[in-house]
């Protein structure tokens, strides 16, 4: 397989193919061998990343910073207060001028228009870190260590139990290209973007994969390969905390939801867990939780990415 990324942006999931998807995981395979190996080749030397924040977050700046210079290469980290995108200066502006000092940005936001138009201005190819819609960073992170633990993804159930949010939007999206039935499971009123759910449908009828949505979490989770949870109050939305927690409490990933699972069912969850909500501990400590491999592979799907898409 040789797919060529070069100078390509990932703003949503749904940018790349089948194909693109796994040259980037099997390339993160080959970077995590060397990882381990102590084999680290300097395929990023002198090249620079720019990492734009509007939103803090632990595991994506540590692992782009630490991928960048791991593989040869510098990482700036650009905080709210440096930026302020859209108010000191427009997001075309920033694009351009950014471009003209590095090779690559990653951009983590509220707004999903904001890396949209970081992609549209940018001449240097932009990685969408998060935004209020998508997560493709995580998602890729996640394929991967599915892809590790099973050795497969096509035909595999996966269930995501939570809410319609930016997991839920890029999960269905990498799940219906790479050939894996995929459920969200959320109340009726925080299901996903029905255009979403919709375009990921229509993705899933090339790859045999099927995208349902379902309200009741033990009919979701029968038989699943793969149990997935989030916070239930995403950043931006702590107004909101107590009454979320009202509506998904029936949504806990927990004993009596893993019972009907496949017994090998694997849990995952992006981080920031807030245990005794979505998730309790003694579930995300059980041999099944494979959530801090899943955090480690943010690492190495994020450097193949970074790999593949400056050439």
């Amino acid at each position: 397989m040789s797919v060529n990324l070069k100078g390509r942006n990932l703003v949503s999931l749904k940018d790349f193919s089948t194909e693109e998807i796994w040259q980037v995981l099997k390339t993160a395979e080959q970077l995590k061998l060397g990882y381990y190996r102590n084999e680290q080749p300097k395929l990023l030397a002198d090249k620079t990343l720019a990492m734009i924040f509007q939103k803090p977050s632990l595991r994506t700046r540590v692992s782009f910073e630490a991928g960048m210079t791991r593989l040869g290469g510098h990482a700036i980290y650009l905080s709210p207060s440096d930026i302020k995108l859209g108010e000191r200066e427009t997001t075309e502006d920033i694009a351009i001028v950014v471009s003209r000092y590095a090779d690559i940005i990653m951009a983590r936001v509220f707004g999903h228009e904001i890396v949209v138009d970081l992609a549209k201005y940018a001449t240097v190819p932009v990685i969408n870190g998060l935004s209020d819609e998508e997560h493709p960073c995580q998602v890729l992170a996640d394929l991967l260590t599915i892809y590790e633990k099973r050795g497969r993804l096509e035909g595999l159930k996966f269930v995501f139990v939570g809410d319609g949010n930016n997991m839920a939007h890029s999960l269905m999206y990498g799940a219906a290209r790479v050939g894996m039935h995929c459920t969200i499971c959320t109340p009726e009123q925080y299901q996903p973007l029905p255009a979403t759910v919709e375009e990921a449908q229509e993705m899933g009828r090339t790859t045999g994969a099927r995208i349902t949505l379902e309200t009741d979490p033990l009919a979701a989770a029968n038989g699943a390969d793969v149990i997935y949870t989030d916070v239930w109050a995403s950043m931006g939305q702590e107004d909101e905390a107590e009454k979320r927690k009202e509506a998904f409490a029936p949504y806990q990933v927990n004993a009596k939801l893993m019972s009907v699972a496949d017994e090998q069912a694997l849990i995952l969850h992006c981080l920031p867990a807030h245990y005794g909500e979505e998730i309790d501990y003694q579930t995300s400590r059980t041999p099944n939780s494979v959530i801090f491999d899943e955090a480690e592979n943010r690492l190495h799907a994020q450097n193949a990415l970074m790999v593949l898409l400056t050439g």
